[in-house]
């Protein structure tokens, strides 16, 4: 099952509506955290230190649904921790899809082939893969041996059953450039949509700040990873995959990408979560985004995550007719931050 053309034309209807509208800010995927519980302990992974003393919270359905609708996002991305813990997981799934949303469902991998047993293949649902290099490289990264095993097998089992898939790859400093570049290549031969890439964000609950690329590091590294050459299939945009490789600059629309966790609606965005609140619309005040951005607070230096600027590259080329066309003709309109964590 591909990438459905309908998701770019329920996206591309949506964005159209609220431009005509006249809202200076909407968002454009529901990231959606229904626990920040995980099987695994990411030496990158910020949400389950920050949320270390509610890590036993689990979202009822209702509250799923109701942080969705409140949203109204033709996309939700459920992350976490590892969303397939959730003991109603396939009840979140089945009552978004049913509100004909485009499904994004973030996983390690470990659960995955138990989740696809009560949920069956639709082209409202993608799953979306974390695997950040090849055997020995992820295992490391996860510190358990056997996990990208799982994962691919689990991936392949996905992909021979119909489902849609895609895989999601966090990429931090002294990564091995190699071993990515094999992933990649075999997940693209595999057949899954696309590798979506993102480099790693600072959290500053992480004791090895070291493990962090800053953002003249990453454009030399995002320049080799994503040479076209190589005929790697990757799901981010090809203009944000042109910011990563820094050939063009954009300002952060993270305000496109809110994020509902077990607390409430983090603010001001899925990486800083300042404070927590019960109502979306503290998300998209003017005074709020002069605090944050590139420039303005300092903590966003060196993102070039795609649940901040994904979605930017979507918005200025919809004032420029030639950048448009290169999306729609890309097919990669819809990918606009999914799967950010």
């Amino acid at each position: 099952m591909g990438r459905p053309i309908e998701l770019a034309a329920r996206l591309g209807w949506y964005i159209l509506k609220n431009k005509i509208g006249r809202r200076k800010r909407f968002p454009l995927v529901t990231m959606l955290e229904p626990l920040e519980a995980c099987n695994l302990s990411c030496e990158g992974c910020g949400r389950i230190r920050e949320y270390e003393p509610v890590l036993d919270r689990v979202m009822s359905v209702d509250e799923c649904m109701a942080a969705v609708e409140q949203s109204g996002a033709p996309i939700v991305s459920i992350a976490g921790g590892e969303p397939t813990l959730h003991p109603q997981i396939q009840d979140i799934v089945h009552g978004i899809i049913a509100k004909k949303r485009f499904v994004y469902l973030c996983t390690n991998g470990l659960l995955m082939e138990r989740v696809m047993q009560s949920i069956p293949p639709s082209k409202y649902l993608c799953f979306v893969v974390h695997l950040d290099g090849m055997e020995e490289a992820h295992d490391r990264s996860v510190y358990r041996k056997g996990v990208f095993k799982i994962a691919t097998k689990a991936i392949k089992a996905a992909l021979n059953q119909g489902y849609r898939v895609t895989t999601n790859t966090t990429v931090f400093n002294g990564v091995d450039e190699k071993d990515l570049i094999e992933m990649f290549t075999m997940v693209t031969k595999m057949g899954v949509e696309g590798a979506m890439v993102s480099p790693g964000y600072h959290f500053e609950t992480i004791p090895n700040q070291d493990l962090f690329i800053s953002r003249q590091n990453a454009r030399k590294v995002f320049r080799s990873l994503l040479t076209p050459s190589r005929g790697i299939r990757f799901y981010n945009n090809p203009l944000y995959l042109d910011f990563l490789r820094g050939a063009r600059e954009y300002q952060c629309t993270a305000w496109s990408n809110p994020t509902y966790t077990v607390m409430g609606w983090r603010e001001p965005c899925y990486l800083l979560g300042d404070r927590h609140t019960q109502d979306i619309d503290d998300l998209y005040s003017d005074e709020l985004w002069d605090r944050f951005g590139v420039g303005n607070d300092p903590r966003c230096a060196h993102c070039l995550m795609h649940c901040g600027f994904e979605s930017a590259s979507i918005f200025v080329a919809l004032g420029n007719p030639k950048e448009a066309y290169r999306l729609v003709k890309a097919g990669a309109v819809q990918n606009s931050g999914v799967g950010a964590s």
